[in-house]
């Protein structure tokens, strides 16, 4: 295909040109609070950001140089210590996928609830982060483990979404 072609191609062909009112069709499909599920999964974005600057400051107090993932106790005697904080971000990194599913998914059906139990997930992550930091595992449960109570809920939140769609 030359360049003649592209050219002679109308607005309507080419790709990401759509008309304003087809934009807004696909926006309007969305209930008016799903603005507030947004908000929460960019704050998880900033959340982990942190969380990754953390283990960064860990690495170079702990002299864990890149790219070993976790330090070696008979290596590093600060490797414990170390292997918590990386460990926590970690964590967060593996729930991060079904974290976002849940509330993009259960969000369209139910945008408060989700967005609800979406900063309780956030603010039970922070502890689970800052706990876990410590360098005592167990820490991370104190207010961490209460993340999985918002997980549950935004679970039913997401089937109560499947089944509506079942339903019509």
């Amino acid at each position: 295909m030359g360049c003649a072609s592209l050219e002679s191609r109308t607005k309507l062909e080419r790709p990401f040109n759509f008309p304003k009112s087809d934009i807004m069709a696909g926006v309007e499909m969305f209930p008016e609070e799903y603005g507030y599920v947004v908000f929460v999964l960019v704050a998880y974005c900033f959340l982990n950001f942190w969380m990754g600057f953390q283990v960064g400051s860990a690495r170079k107090k702990y002299k864990v140089p890149y790219p070993t993932l976790y330090a070696i106790e008979s290596e590093n005697k600060d490797a414990k210590l170390f292997n918590c904080v990386q460990r926590g971000h970690q964590n967060s990194l593996e729930m991060m996928p079904v974290f976002f599913l849940l509330m993009v998914l259960g969000g369209i059906r139910h945008p408060c609830v989700c967005a609800a139990l979406g900063s309780l997930f956030l603010v039970t992550r922070y502890f689970y982060f800052t706990g876990y930091a410590t360098g005592d595992p167990k820490n991370r449960l104190n207010i961490g483990k209460y993340g999985f109570l918002a997980l549950l809920g935004l679970i039913g939140c997401t089937i109560s979404f499947g089944i509506s769609l079942l339903r019509g």
